[in-house]
């Protein structure tokens, strides 16, 4: 999962894409990146690290431009560094560069179409590359030394014919603007807004609305699904349908993890969808045992808060935060290897005392996806004096690998795969486990846009909606996304800041990263 933003204004937007990757930055702390352009030349900073430790004054006073395009990034197939921060860049035809956000399905076939019938080299082993060299190629069709938004739009539909998977991107093209585009299924979230200055209206695009927020813009709505977006270098604002197959179908573990609670996405509040998982997990408990022996519901910080709260007090027992968190660590989830996340998630929370003692504690989490965490939480807290811990998951067991662009692991280190819930229970040392049930996370994120038919569920069923995913597809996933592979990935990189490759790169960016 990656975080994406895109600015266009009426003076330097630097500043601006520095603030709104900080409100990203839950969405990726690998790298970052910003890119900016200003009379035709492209300006860039990227490196390993966190947004506050790649850049500094020197780097934003060189990146200037009235239009740009920033990057938060995790890596989603296995491999990490320097030279995989974006956005990337292409100097044919025009000049563009591309941050995305998300994961390709059939990046290996078109990568080797790129390069057999295109002649286009692909540096990395990115998805991201080939998406940039894709949309490069389908606007150098046009043959025009100006295009018009109508060209980057017919360029749009050609990529989309050819790429699948999950996608949602910005592109800025030097001199003539900046494009947005999502996948013809809308897996990915991205939004876009406005704001009016002195000097004209400015645009943003963004994968969460909370960055729109923050800097003052108005949010206008989603990005369709298929559909792109284009902002010319003058601020003026074209949009148009590019796909003929499009119908939405978001993403449902950006309502259950990924996004911030004050975020919208497709208009669904995060926050009440959040609200309404824990009170559908609370009417299954009543369902499932209405005489329990629950004492006191502790959230494990910090996406399963809300969540927990609902859950309480529709129980009716106490909520308290048992669990206190460092806020120095990194999220568990997207942590490179299995002794790394161990290691971490001693250092990120440890126990309240006073609110285990004697007590019986139900522990609630967002989700269950190694069992790493829940497994150390639950030893915590029964160290810390609790009589019995139950453990309550806001979203159904995690059985399958996510392809479009959550890293999440191979089918066999999920937990939940090819076990039962007894199981599950048994191996992660809980007194009772209880999962909510998929209609209930369906409906609970359903509920603030009905005309949403259809959610992108398969970490829970197995179904994958670009209908591409097959035996053969897991194998590979498999050799790219183990932790072993990762290992020897972690210990192989250079981490050096010569190692990153870029356009008007200052390396020496990531020094305290």
């Amino acid at each position: 999962m990656c975080g994406i933003v895109g600015v266009v204004g009426k003076s330097d937007v630097n500043l601006q894409l520095y603030d709104a990757l900080t409100m990203l930055q839950h969405r990726g702390q690998d790298a970052a990146g910003i890119l900016t352009c200003h009379q035709g030349r492209f300006a860039q900073q990227k490196a390993l690290g966190l947004v506050r430790d790649v850049f500094r004054t020197r780097h934003m006073q060189r990146l200037v431009g009235k239009a740009g395009i920033g990057h938060v990034r995790y890596p989603t197939a296995g491999s990490s560094g320097p030279a995989l921060a974006q956005p990337f860049y292409v100097n044919s035809p025009y000049g563009i560069a591309l941050a995305h956000n998300g994961n390709l399905t059939n990046t290996a076939e078109v990568s080797d179409d790129l390069y057999r019938t295109d002649l286009r080299h692909v540096n990395t082993d990115s998805d991201s590359e080939v998406l940039l060299n894709v949309f490069a190629q389908e606007l150098l069709k046009i043959n025009k030394l100006q295009p018009a938004p109508a060209d980057v739009f017919t360029a749009i539909a050609g990529m989309h014919k050819r790429v699948r998977g999950g996608y949602a991107c910005v592109a800025l093209i030097a001199d003539y603007g900046l494009v947005a585009f999502r996948d013809p299924s809308g897996i990915r979230p991205l939004v876009f807004g406005k704001r009016e200055t002195k000097k004209g209206t400015e645009y943003m695009v963004a994968s969460e609305s909370v960055a729109l927020d923050v800097l003052g813009y108005e949010l206008m709505r989603d990005v369709a699904p298929g559909e792109a977006v284009f902002i010319t270098a003058e601020g003026e604002l074209h949009t148009q349908q590019c796909s003929d197959v499009a119908k939405l179908t978001p993403c449902i573990f950006e309502h259950v993890y990924f996004a911030r609670p004050d975020s919208i996405m497709d208009g669904i509040s995060v926050y009440k969808s959040r609200l309404r998982q824990g009170e559908r997990l609370a009417e299954k408990i009543l369902k499932e045992r209405p005489n329990h022996d629950i004492d006191v519901v502790i959230p494990i910080p910090d996406s399963s808060r809300v969540a927990g709260q609902a859950l309480a007090h529709s129980l009716g027992v106490k909520f308290r935060e048992g669990l206190v968190k460092n806020r120095y660590i990194g999220r568990t989830f997207i942590m490179p290897g299995q002794q790394q996340r161990k290691k971490s998630v001693r250092q990120k929370l440890n126990p309240i005392r006073l609110e285990f003692e004697g007590k019986n504690v139900m522990l609630v989490d967002d989700s269950i996806v190694r069992g790493t965490t829940c497994q150390q939480i639950i030893q915590m807290a029964r160290d810390a004096g609790a009589a019995k811990v139950y453990f309550a998951s806001a979203a159904p067991a995690v059985k399958y690998p996510n392809v479009y662009g959550i890293d999440m692991p191979t089918a066999k280190e999920l937990i939940a795969h090819g076990r039962t819930d007894e199981e599950v229970c048994e191996e992660i040392g809980a007194d009772w486990l209880i999962y909510q049930d998929l209609e209930d996370l369906i409906e609970a994120s359903r509920e603030g846009n009905e005309s949403i038919e259809q959610f992108d569920c398969s970490v829970f069923t197995g179904e994958y909606v670009t209908a591409d995913v097959d035996a053969g597809y897991f194998e590979k996933l498999d050799a790219a996304r183990n932790d072993s592979v990762k290992s020897e990935s972690d210990n192989s990189i250079d981490q050096g800041d010569n190692a990153v490759i870029g356009l008007h790169n200052d390396n020496d960016a990531a020094e305290a990263s």
